[in-house]
């Protein structure tokens, strides 16, 4: 449990704490969540929160988040650490909570980084959610799908917490230069380039940009009463070198392009460049890692099926550990896709298929393949002459399965690159069969 001493002095805190947000209307971002008449809103003002669970990235305010509910309760607020704290601890606060219980008042429980508590911790937690000795706040970067207990989960709701937009981490920094708990009482002068640099490369992360900002004035040209931050300082701290980036104009849609058709154009060197180019400049990974996937059944889909599985994999290790670690996850994919046999049918095949459904919205579903429930629709002959491909020997059937109007549509043309072969000569198959069996 967190405590601060007699004789701490708010100057002597990092920015990042001297500013945090004392209220919602002080509080940046997720305006998804505590947006005018938003839910979570509501329930912060009118003092009717439940148990829930913050789930976000790092710095995006989940404890803040926490403290202002705490400083808008009447429950007692309880500040608890999964880094620090064990059984015991959990019994200690447990029993003060239900003791508060019985005097009639509520008790706040703010866990942070709840998914650090194993089984047994987390156990220790549900009786005392389930009969309302506490209110269980607890505060995740993992998804509490995997690291929190079902039954612990199902008694929370879950809030997820988004990465801060850039142009929110900039009012950000703005505020911190002129509020009096920042550096309001300096004359500090920075350009908005270095601003916007600065919330670019904090990467959706408050506390980051705060903390940058921070150095820079500290290692900023003084002259008299004046501060003066130079891009080169801000380069300095943030260890990199600025790239043109804007993940929000158009050298975001250009590098994507860029990885996306090199890739296309079987150039690994070239992939892996502009790659780098986006993750050096700030980039989510996230975003690289979904293009990544779409690329993997749009560009080569059955010429090569295993491209998918490697892009959700490299997905799945962004989400799980983050920059930088995960770089290496996205070269493996992007140098796989750029090396994979390529076939766009899948693509092109849904797009022909888009075109039929969007301008005949109104053909019926062949009575042969509908479901028949109940006795009327028997009646009516839904499903009638329906045959189950796998009581055939050859599991084919000659059934109807498209509308009369669209009998003899192909939207699926295979490749004979890599593996699409294979299903291309699988279709001819099936073709012929049909063929020969008399379906139309």
């Amino acid at each position: 449990m967190e405590q601060q001493t007699l004789f701490s002095k708010e100057s002597d805190l990092p920015l990042a704490a001297r500013l945090r947000p004392r209220n919602l209307d002080e509080f940046a971002g997720q305006t998804h969540l505590l947006g005018k008449g938003k839910v979570l809103r509501k329930l912060i003002e009118n003092d009717v929160v439940g148990s829930m669970i913050f789930w976000g990235p790092p710095g995006v305010g989940k404890t803040t988040l926490a403290r202002i509910i705490a400083g808008r309760t009447n429950a007692t607020f309880i500040d608890f650490s999964a880094v620090t704290s064990g059984i015991k601890e959990i019994k200690q606060v447990m029993e003060q909570a239900e003791k508060n219980r019985r005097f009639g008042e509520k008790t706040i429980l703010f866990v942070d980084e709840i998914h650090r508590f194993n089984k047994a911790q987390q156990d220790a937690f549900l009786p005392f959610v389930e009969k309302g000795s506490i209110i269980l706040i607890g505060a995740t970067t993992e998804n509490p799908s995997f690291e929190v207990n079902g039954a612990l989960l199902s008694r929370c709701k879950v809030f997820v917490l988004q990465a801060l937009k850039t142009e929110e981490l900039v009012g950000l920094i703005k505020n911190a230069l002129t509020d009096e708990r920042g550096f309001g009482k300096y004359d500090v002068e920075i350009d908005d380039d270095c601003i916007e640099l600065i919330a670019t490369f904090a990467n959706g992360d408050a506390r980051n940009a705060l903390t940058t900002l921070e150095m820079a004035v500290l290692n900023g040209e003084a002259d008299g009463d004046k501060i003066k931050v130079t891009r080169e300082t801000v380069e300095q701290c943030t260890s990199k070198k600025s790239l043109l980036y804007d993940k929000t104009g158009e050298e975001h849609y250009n590098l994507i392009s860029a990885l996306h058709k090199s890739m296309r154009n079987s150039d690994p060197d070239a992939a892996v460049y502009w790659l780098a180019r986006m993750l050096e400049a700030g980039e989510d990974p996230l975003y690289i890692a979904r293009r990544v996937t779409r690329f993997a059944s749009e560009d080569i889909g059955l010429a090569d099926p295993k491209a998918l599985q490697i892009a959700i994999s490299a997905y799945d290790a962004c989400h799980y550990i983050g920059m930088p670690e995960c770089s290496v996850h996205l070269t493996e994919a992007v140098v796989y896709m750029s090396m994979a046999p390529k076939s766009n049918s899948l693509y092109i095949a849904y797009e022909r298929a888009k075109k039929d459904a969007l301008t005949m919205l109104a053909e019926p579903v062949p009575l042969v393949i509908r479901n028949a429930p109940t006795k009327l629709m028997k009646e009516l002959d839904y499903g009638k002459g329906y045959q189950y491909a796998h009581d055939s020997e050859d599991k084919l059937t000659d059934m109807q399965c498209l509308p009369d109007s669209l009998v003899g549509k192909e939207y699926y043309a295979p490749t004979e690159e890599g593996a699409e072969a294979k299903f291309k000569a699988r279709l001819q198959d099936i073709k012929e069969w049909k063929k020969k069996h008399g379906s139309k």
